[in-house]
């Protein structure tokens, strides 16, 4: 059976749905000069698991939409697109898709050499070959984009992590599929201790045994390796389609202005294309609409109000402290939301704000 091409499942099309957007945004921080006039001088992409650039049904793989969508951005002119600046590395493993990619990249966009921008299509295993491209490209000291994004087995060093996020600017993506998280008898301990950079980091998520933990214990303690391999910021959340299994991604970034454009495109995702994107540590909020999820039914989202919940439960802060919280800790809210979640929930008894009256950054939150 030729297994080159599969069906696209539907929680990786809202996973594209999400990078389309996030990309769109991504791109015009990244490649246009900032107020004060400066730009950086080279920034590269890697999509460590790019695939065949084709599903079965004929809808564009991640590495073709990825380049025809920076190709065809409505701020290209200021990008200063050049091979020597802009870079894009497409690593596959097995070589009928990477021979497939090759051929839809050509057929899409002709000559690859031609193209404003360098494209590196390489075939090889995704953490070896990602660190020899950024080698080769002279990628380190700039601004590194790293998807990796594998459906099955995230078998990435963590050192290679720390290589990335040592580089101004660096951002990484790595995807989760719904099964990783079961117990992995095939998977030995050496490579988990790669991946999350010590025994100690992992074993106390392996030890979870409870289903519905078990994903919860394995994401947050994902994230907490972003942490030490040098991402300032880290995001976990859930990504669940209209149908079918969800998928779980971790974004690091070494900048608050990327966990901004993470959350923005999550924002702008079509509401109609019935996406939801979940913070894993709630439990009781409702699953929703997008529609709904911001804002457009009043009142204050449940899964808002629980994590703020949960914030609070660990004593008093300010509305400003909440702010940062949510824009640092939760998988999608932001500091706007902090203000008038916090007057709801005052109106309603379920928190003390002082001094009464107006609420300003600087007013007290607590449980009643």
């Amino acid at each position: 059976m030729n297994d080159t091409l599969w069906q696209l499942e539907p929680a990786t099309a809202a996973k594209h749905r999400l990078y389309k957007r996030y990309l769109d945004g991504y791109w015009a921080k990244m490649l246009q000069p900032n107020g004060a006039g400066n730009s950086w001088p080279k920034v590269t992409y890697v999509d460590a698991f790019a695939g065949p650039g084709r599903y079965l049904g004929g809808e564009e793989g991640s590495p073709v939409f990825v380049l025809r969508r920076l190709l065809d951005h409505t701020a290209r002119g200021r990008m200063g697109l050049r091979p020597n600046r802009v870079q894009l590395v497409f690593i596959e493993k097995r070589r009928d898709r990477y021979k497939h990619l090759v051929k839809e990249l050509g057929a899409k966009f002709g000559d690859l050499s031609a193209l404003p921008v360098r494209v590196e299509v390489v075939h090889g295993e995704a953490a070896a070959e990602t660190a020899r491209a950024l080698d080769h490209l002279q990628a380190w000291g700039n601004p590194v984009l790293a998807i990796f994004d594998s459906w099955g087995n995230v078998n990435v060093p963590l050192t290679l992590l720390e290589r990335i996020a040592a580089n101004r600017g660096s951002e990484a993506i790595v995807t989760f599929g719904p099964n990783w998280f079961n117990r992995r008898e095939d998977q030995n301990a050496e490579q988990l201790d790669d991946v999350f950079g010590g025994r100690e980091y992992w074993q106390r998520a392996d030890r979870e045994s409870s289903t519905d933990e078990r994903w919860r214990a394995w994401l947050s303690t994902y994230r907490d390796a972003l942490g030490r391999a040098g991402f300032e910021f880290q995001l976990q959340f859930e990504v669940v389609p209209h149908t079918g299994q969800p998928l779980y991604l971790v974004h690091g970034t070494k900048h608050v202005a990327g966990v901004e454009v993470m959350k923005d495109a999550m924002w702008t995702v079509d509401p109609e294309a019935g996406t939801l994107f979940r913070d894993p540590r709630t439990r009781g909020a409702e699953s929703v609409g997008q529609l709904d999820l911001f804002g457009s039914g009043g009142g204050v989202h449940p899964e808002l109000r629980e994590l703020i919940v949960q914030r609070l439960d660990d004593g008093a802060i300010t509305v400003e402290q909440l702010r940062d919280w949510l824009v640092r800790e939760t998988a999608r809210w932001l500091g706007k939301h902090a203000n008038a979640a916090v007057k709801t929930m005052c109106d309603e008894g379920a928190v003390h704000v002082e001094p009464t009256g107006q609420i300003s950054k600087r007013s007290v939150i607590r449980l009643r």
